[in-house]
């Protein structure tokens, strides 16, 4: 009896091990992706929670597009069984766009890349392909906006409690039009927030405002080469600034080419320019309006492969009288695998600043400090994140349950 109990148990674990053999095994790299959706609604495979025990490994890369929606570009990564099998699939989502209609777009160039290895796999006979029919008067749609975009947009923040209460307004427009050889971009912005703390009878006021205009025209040269003009005017309270204007030409070189952008890309760019600030108050060195040249030289690069991601991005600008009054920044952003279950993240930025011209003169009150009212001096700033994750357990991550939202 032992034996005959044995023996079943070893053709079920036999017949368990052959069916989730036959399961297409594929590890889902996205972080823009409706997980639980996609889960839910793509059969005949089964979710590996390691790379390295898929069959199929989709790693998704996204870019914004001209019209304001997404650029998806999903490469289909087969291993072990199905290394020979690779694919690239590319499509679009427009500006307006709604989370529905976005996963659904995913899902279902998800599902049309997966047909191949589902082939080799030998679930054909769960295929079915559907084919639009070739309507005869359809023409070829034009653009009547010719790739032109506008957006407009309106908000107000308000939070209350007995001791305080804020508001914050924000209006924005925007018009970009964005073709293979140009991007114009043009916005305007403004921004109002008022915060009243009550304090033993008396009131306490914080207020900032600003308003902004920027403007640029980039020009495509070729693969490696591209050109523009920037340009920015507006006003801020915070900054001691009651109006500025610049105008920087500026030229960039991409060391790969510009297709390979979404994959990886490394530019050094370079802006040199004029700008004009009347000030709200005397600053720190003694005026009241001024004009300076400055010029900024800026190295950074991007990469995105099976291991992970990579971002960073060093830049230096100084005004042309005199280089002592200069910035540094830095900044790095990474997420990547070590081994089986173990990854790493770093972010973080680091700014030196020894430009801070604008500054007020004489001393910060209390209050002013306190409610950042006005721009502090500072030789520094720097943000710093730095995390590891280690998961282990069963290799399949397919199953959602969403009860209790957890």
């Amino acid at each position: 009896m032992k034996k005959m109990m044995l023996l079943l148990a070893v053709l079920a674990s036999c017949n368990l091990f052959a069916q989730n053999e036959s399961t297409l095994k594929i590890f889902l790299n996205c972080n823009y992706c409706d997980i639980t959706y996609i889960k839910q609604n793509l059969d005949y495979v089964e979710f590996v929670r390691d790379q390295k025990d898929a069959d199929v490994h989709l790693l998704f890369r996204t870019q914004v597009n001209g019209s304001g929606g997404t650029i998806y570009e999903i490469e289909f990564i087969g291993q072990n069984n199905y290394s020979e099998v690779q694919d690239k699939l590319t499509f679009s989502t427009n500006s307006d766009s709604t989370d529905s209609e976005i996963r659904e777009m995913i899902l279902k160039y998800t599902k049309l890349g997966l047909v191949r290895y589902w082939l080799k796999n030998g679930t054909h006979d769960k295929i079915s392909v559907e084919m639009k029919k070739k309507e005869d008067d359809v023409k070829e749609q034009k653009d009547v906006w010719n790739n032109w975009v506008f957006d407009i947009g309106l908000r107000g923040h308000f939070y209350g409690q007995e001791s305080n209460k804020t508001q914050n307004f924000n209006f924005s427009v925007t018009a970009k039009q964005v073709t293979d050889k140009n991007k114009f971009y043009l916005r305007g912005s403004s921004s109002d927030s008022r915060s009243v703390y009550t304090f033993d009878g008396t009131d306490i006021i914080s207020s900032q405002k600003s308003s902004n205009l920027t403007l640029y025209d980039v020009v495509s040269i070729n693969n490696h080469w591209s050109t523009g003009v920037f340009a920015e005017a507006g006003k801020s309270t915070y900054r001691n600034k009651a109006f500025y204007a610049s105008l920087k030409p500026a030229i960039e070189y991409n060391f790969f080419s510009y297709e390979e952008s979404s994959k990886k890309q490394l530019t050094l760019a370079y802006k040199v320019g004029g700008i004009h600030t009347n000030y709200n108050e005397r600053t720190i060195f003694n005026k009241e309006k001024e004009f300076l040249w400055e010029h900024n030289l800026s190295l950074g690069g991007s990469i995105k492969q099976k291991w992970g991601s990579i971002s960073s991005q060093a830049s230096y600008e100084s005004f042309l009288k005199d280089p002592s009054l200069n910035a540094f920044s830095f900044y790095l952003g990474t997420n990547f695998r070590i081994v089986k279950g173990l990854s790493v993240n770093v972010s973080g930025n680091y700014d030196i600043t020894n430009n801070q011209i604008n500054l007020a003169a004489g001393d910060l009150s209390l209050e002013e400090l306190l409610l950042s009212q006005k721009q502090v001096k500072s030789g520094y700033n720097y943000f710093f994140s730095v995390g590891l994750n280690y998961s282990f357990g069963s290799m399949f991550n397919t199953i959602v349950n969403p009860r209790f939202n957890f």
